[in-house]
């Protein structure tokens, strides 16, 4: 069975907190390499290291990870907000 591409904002998230790949790869265990390979979505996480790369963003999976590509965070902030009314 042939994997699905799974969609990150693995990048946006780095730069928005200023960190370098080297530096986030640390953090989660990987070489910095393998940080670039997944901003550039060519190589899936495990569960495992999606989870730790969640853990240390703090944010849910969902907010980082998809099978569809990813709208702007700005975008579905406010999508949300127009939703709950």
């Amino acid at each position: 069975m042939k994997s699905r591409k799974i969609y990150n904002r693995i990048s946006v998230l780095r730069e928005e907190r200023g960190i370098s790949r080297k530096e986030l790869a640390e953090k989660i265990g990987v070489n910095f390499q393998t940080v670039g390979y997944l901003e550039r979505e060519e190589y899936n996480p495990s569960l495992d290291l999606a989870f730790r790369i969640c853990e240390y963003f703090q944010l849910p999976i969902e907010l980082i990870f998809s099978t569809e590509p990813l709208k702007p965070l700005s975008q579905e902030l406010l999508e949300q907000k127009y939703r709950k009314g």
